[in-house]
């Protein structure tokens, strides 16, 4: 039977628009959790208990559904930045900006409002659908900067507020996967030891940003070379950009200039080359974190030190590093469970150096799991920096990225 498409009066009821929604949310679901390319329309439709059929009764095909809940998302922030616009100063407009996003979350997982996603791989879609989206992010994101402007925008000040604007919104992102930890109720206090990290950073009395005898010791470890770096940098570049399931061999190889059958005679398949990745990402973190954890030196220097490694290691010749994030977006995480466990050790190894620090008194007294889920986030928004902010990565990326993150997001530029 041939479904038709909804009349205009069909789309002015309240079930066609409750249904609507119901899909929207559904999919955005998916689409966050295994990507465009892993996600299929039959399984949107089983999740909201319809056939496929049906759900082109609201959307004809699944750009169209992906298109939807892109710009469900750029508007849901735009309201939000909307609200937050009202305050008086950068500071006032950070802290109701979070407040709002993680009020907005809570509603998401009470059931209460459609969820949103992340933007990781919209290149996936036509450029019909990009042009749209993209011009909308940019506004979106425009408006978002705006927050953080004291003064007008000028040539010198433009690179290093777009970079903490990205910073903004990379952490309050990222808590859409770390938030569902906690109980709702406990949402907003979250929400005010977030805004506490974000606008006053990390450091304790007497800390002070810039390199240390942690850097010195960091930057004179002898960190082997991967086998097939070339494969590996081309598969972690894409996987950063468009996700496990959207980084195809054939892209990989045309990334490589190299040719599939070439691809096959030095890497035995894309679970193989992913299994690489994941080994080559956690041997360079668990490296740097167990030497900075050993190091004679306060919580502040062994954490900053740490930071600053991972981030130039990334943009260095030797990497990239695989996004922390990218595990949890695979369809086949079964099969990958054991080599991924290394990194949820990540954010328990940094809310350790959290202990250290608030204990010696060289980092701020914070909620330490929180500042720990946010130090990961930040140090996964750097390895997409490059995506989002065009020119960033050719910057001094450790003094314009991760600096606002230590002293807070409207310290000096």
């Amino acid at each position: 039977m041939n479904i038709q498409t909804p009349v205009a009066s069909e789309r002015t009821t309240g079930r066609y628009h409750q249904k609507r929604e119901a899909i929207l949310n559904a999919a955005t679901q998916l689409f966050d959790e295994y990507g465009i390319k892993g996600t299929m329309l039959s399984e949107v439709a089983n999740k909201v208990g319809l056939s496929t059929n049906s759900i082109t009764y609201y959307f004809k095909k699944k750009e169209d559904l992906v298109f939807e809940c892109l710009m469900h998302t750029i508007n849901t922030i735009g309201a939000i930045t909307e609200r937050a616009a009202a305050g008086p100063t950068p500071a006032e407009r950070v802290r109701l900006f979070v407040c709002a996003f993680v009020d907005m979350l809570a509603e998401c997982h009470a059931g209460r409002h459609p969820a949103i996603m992340s933007f990781r791989d919209v290149g996936e879609l036509d450029a019909s659908y990009t042009k749209v989206i993209f011009a909308s992010y940019r506004e979106m994101f425009r408006r978002v900067r705006n927050l953080l402007v004291e003064g007008e925008l000028q040539t010198g000040n433009r690179m290093a507020l777009t970079t903490r604007t990205h910073l903004l919104l990379t952490l309050t992102q990222w808590s859409r996967f770390w938030l569902a930890g906690f109980s709702l109720n406990s949402y907003p206090r979250i929400a005010d030891h977030m805004v506490d990290i974000i606008l006053n950073g990390l450091s304790g009395s007497g800390s002070r940003w810039g390199k240390n005898a942690v850097d010195r010791q960091l930057a004179s470890l002898k960190i082997p070379d991967a086998p097939n770096q070339g494969f590996l940098a081309a598969a972690i570049n894409l996987i950063n950009e468009v996700g496990y399931d959207g980084a195809s061999i054939d892209r990989i190889s045309a990334r490589m200039s190299v040719t599939k059958g070439s691809f096959y005679h030095h890497i035995p398949s894309k679970e193989d080359l992913f299994a690489e990745c994941i080994r080559r990402t956690t041997s360079v973190v668990d490296t740097m974190q167990n030497l900075a954890l050993q190091c004679d030196s306060n919580g502040f220097e062994k954490l900053s030190a740490l930071s600053r490694a991972l981030v130039d290691f990334h943009f260095s010749p030797r990497g990239p590093l695989l996004r922390v994030s990218a595990w949890s977006e695979l369809s086949n995480y079964s099969h990958f469970h054991d080599r991924v466990q290394p990194l949820r050790e990540f954010t328990q190894n940094v809310t350790d150096i959290f202990a250290i620090g608030m204990i010696d008194g060289s980092l701020r007294p914070t909620h330490q799991q929180v500042a720990a889920l946010m130090v990961v986030g930040m140090i996964t928004g750097a390895t997409t920096l490059d995506k989002w902010v065009p020119g960033a990565e050719k910057t001094n990326t450790t003094e314009i990225y991760l600096r606002p993150f230590f002293e807070g997001i409207c310290c000096p530029i």
